[in-house]
């Protein structure tokens, strides 16, 4: 497929031929699928309901009950599960699939895995039953398209090939058609068709690292429990699942992933051992390995004329602090209740008013958040000067407070900040 083109133009209208809408989100991954679910449960009752469709060209296929679990899965906070519930979602993905966790063990290999160094939180500290959730992403996507389409929304099977920007419209040609609407979201991740097309600029950088994903079987049991050590050479993380296994994210700088990948199977179970400090026994694969190099994203704007950004096609974080997902289901939260506060006003979803407010909320929300997580992949990951030593000592100074351990537990739970209505309270948005 060719690159997707665009041009502005005046105030062209749409050709007959076009399907109109009044929102098309092109991507139906997790993040835009629960934008498109949360548009149109909140709006199917409305006098005026908001006409919105997905673009998805990959939609995954339903799984049997007894398939084994993937490991590509998210650690999803308290904040993504309200939003979740309210399009409908949470309900629709298996509960044996789902692994609630409990506490967070964070060290760094100069310390002993379970001595008083080691920083750990407790749901108990914020009064909470868990800390979060480990799913499938595969999961998720599934559910929030099921939602969507329940609630009467239509996804297209397609991918885009142009898009034009208008005074009052977007025309989009796809694969599957043409159509027209008043604001197109691009949630087509960090490669996004449609950031490209409208020309948005963003700022990447590459973190010289690749991050292995697999599943594993432990010797001693999970314990509820995500682990997470930090080596010279990046982080090694053990996130439990419901089958009793877990799911490891190696963030492996380049120089160490090459020859993980190149180990044989008993070589690489070996080095788990060793670079986990054994902290859950010995350790054996039940999936392939899986690899992908890690990069930094931020476009530098979210918005443009009658277009908006959100999820990995906005920005993509380091994954050592499990907030991709997260933040981009936040980014779905508060440019839906945006757009649904202007729509009760006769106010379009692209009005120029809704997207600056979107930008302004969202980039002030992320900005600390990628610095905070760089500064961890930066001084604990790799450090080895006295800025290192001063962020090592930092974890057993946190974990002797239970108040700094109650502030960062919250800002895990996505329960801090300036929220959107749904991520705080639950329910619908109207």
């Amino acid at each position: 497929m060719t690159a997707p083109m665009t041009s502005a133009a005046n105030g062209t209208p749409p050709t007959a031929a076009s399907e109109s809408l009044d929102v098309l989100i092109v991507g139906g991954g997790p993040v835009g699928a629960s934008a498109a679910a949360l548009l149109q449960v909140s709006t199917k009752d409305a006098r005026h309901p908001l006409r919105v469709a997905v673009l998805e060209s990959n939609r995954p296929a339903a799984l049997p009950s007894d398939a084994p679990l993937d490991s590509r899965v998210s650690a999803l906070s308290r904040a993504s599960e309200r939003i979740l519930t309210a399009i409908g979602a949470w309900s629709l993905i298996p509960a044996s699939r789902m692994q609630p966790y409990e506490r967070m063990r964070v060290w760094h290999e100069s310390v002993k895995p379970r001595s008083r160094d080691v920083l750990e939180f407790d749901a108990a500290y914020a009064g909470e039953p868990n800390l979060g959730y480990i799913i499938e992403n595969r999961l998720v996507q599934t559910a929030a398209l099921t939602a969507f389409e329940t609630a009467g929304g239509k996804v297209i099977a397609g991918e885009l090939s142009r898009l034009r920007v208008h005074d009052h419209h977007v025309d989009l040609e796809t694969s599957a058609g043409t159509f027209a609407c008043k604001l197109v979201v691009g949630a087509d991740g960090a490669r996004s068709s449609v950031r490209e097309a409208i020309g948005l600029s963003a700022e990447t950088s590459s973190y010289h690292q690749t991050a292995i994903v697999a599943n594993v079987r432990t010797e001693l049991p999970h314990e509820r429990t995500a682990w997470q050590r930090f080596l010279r050479t990046g982080t090694l993380a053990f996130l439990p699942l419901a089958d009793g296994c877990s799911s490891i994210v190696w963030s492996a700088d380049d120089s160490a992933a090459a020859p993980l990948l190149g180990m044989s199977v008993t070589a690489f179970e070996q080095e788990l051992l060793r670079q986990s400090d054994a902290v859950l026994g010995a350790v054996k694969l039940r999936t392939d390995r899986q690899s992908f190099p890690l990069r930094k994203l931020t476009a530098h704007r979210f918005t443009a004329h009658r277009c908006a950004l959100i999820g990995d096609a906005a920005h993509v974080v380091h994954p050592l602090a499990g907030q991709g997902v997260n933040l981009g289901l936040l980014d779905a939260a508060a440019l839906c209740e945006l757009i649904c506060a202007a729509s009760r006003m006769r106010e379009e979803p692209g009005a120029q008013t809704v997207l600056r407010r979107y930008e302004r909320w969202r980039k002030s929300e992320i900005e600390p958040i990628a610095l905070a997580i760089d500064g961890f992949n930066r001084y604990l990951a790799h450090g080895l000067g006295p800025l290192s030593r001063i962020a090592q000592h930092g974890l057993a100074l946190v974990n002797r407070s239970d108040e700094a351990k109650r502030f960062f537990i919250t800002r895990a739970l996505g329960l801090d900040g300036e929220l959107p209505k749904v991520a705080r309270h639950g329910g619908a948005l109207s």
